[in-house]
């Protein structure tokens, strides 16, 4: 076995392993702990073929942002998590189903090539060799010129989901003092400021 082999053996190992403990931890804390450990370990999987430029996205987009958040938003709110639980056996026939279309479809992915060897030729943009092209450069080319309409929609995707975010959980309390740029700015001496005359002993 080569030193390529007892690698991915071993980062694969430790991604299933804290996969699984992801869904089986009591404490959410945890599990957002292994999701972590599995999103860098994946990384290790995606730099050992090659794809340097996966792994790096998914430590930094995953690992840097996503699920620090989600450990962040576990530790700060005061979710029931019991009462969480409680529905799982509910939905539990939906996930399975989904769950079984989701393997279907990587089996077909997957052995798509062993089912239909014709489905190489079909490739009409082959992989560059990494001596003429590095991965990085390469996938740029196709994401920024022949995909970069679908790029720039799937961003507007991501903003108006933002916004929607923002709009939904934005909640405005009453009883609250507010600034007002514009009521400041708009201000003059006669309205800022009010003269009042006290006679003689009666001031405070």
């Amino acid at each position: 076995m080569g030193l390529q082999a007892l690698f991915f053996y071993l980062f694969a190992f430790v991604a299933v392993a804290s996969a699984f403990m992801v869904i089986s931890a009591r404490n959410p804390v945890h599990s957002v702990l292994f999701l972590i450990l599995t999103f860098v370990n994946a990384a290790a999987l995606f730099i050992l073929i090659g794809a340097e430029f996966l792994g790096m996205i998914l430590l930094v987009v995953y690992v840097g942002a996503v699920a620090v958040l989600f450990l962040f938003v576990v530790m700060m709110l005061d979710i029931d998590f019991a009462e969480l639980r409680s529905g799982v056996l509910k939905y539990a026939p939906i996930g399975a189903l989904v769950g079984l279309v989701v393997a279907a479809e990587l089996i077909v992915v997957v052995g798509g090539s062993a089912l239909s060897p014709e489905a190489i030729k079909a490739i009409t943009m082959p992989i560059p060799a990494f001596s003429d092209r590095s991965n990085t450069a390469a996938l740029g080319d196709v994401l920024y010129t022949n995909y970069v309409y679908f790029f720039q929609i799937a961003g507007l995707v991501l903003l108006v989901a933002m916004i929607g975010a923002i709009v939904l959980t934005l909640r405005h309390r009453e009883n609250i003092k507010r600034q007002d740029i514009s009521r400041q700015v708009a201000r003059t001496p006669e309205t800022a400021v009010k003269v009042v005359k006290v006679k003689p002993g009666q001031g405070i």
